[in-house]
């Protein structure tokens, strides 16, 4: 069986992303969600000094640019959502799995912005993760 070099890096994401969750409920149980999306900018701060292109970014149009800025935007707001769903008492079982739910949107969104399609199986898989969300929920 091949795997592509995507498919190993996914999985490295999806631990540091499950222990992320974690990670962020233990916050919220001691800091407002405010405080908590401080903290997460911070630390995406120490991490830019590892990544940043340097010149290279200043070559990219402002439109192309903004794209980035605006995902992070979105970014930013989501995080702080999923920080106040926490705060207000949301189990970090239940609050991290519905919110990774976001691939319906995707799903939804990409044949009109992306214009890219999707299979019946792909429906299948999203519709499974709605049912694993109501059934974690009960």
């Amino acid at each position: 069986m091949h795997i592509a070099p995507w498919q190993g890096i996914v999985a490295i994401v999806l631990v540091l992303w499950g222990l992320t969750a974690i990670f962020w409920k233990v916050t919220t149980n001691y800091i407002s969600a405010e405080s908590a999306l401080v903290c997460r900018t911070v630390a995406f701060l120490l991490v830019v000094p590892l990544v940043y292109p340097g010149k290279q970014l200043l070559h990219h149009s402002f439109h192309s640019l903004s794209y980035g800025f605006l995902a992070g935007l979105l970014c930013a707001l989501g995080c702080l959502g999923m920080f106040a769903a926490m705060k207000s008492g949301g189990k970090a079982s239940i609050v991290a799995p519905f919110s990774a739910l976001y691939p319906l949107v995707v799903v939804i969104a990409s044949p009109f912005v992306l214009h890219e399609s999707g299979t019946v199986l792909q429906g299948v898989g999203v519709l499974s993760g709605l049912i694993a969300v109501v059934l974690l929920s009960t």
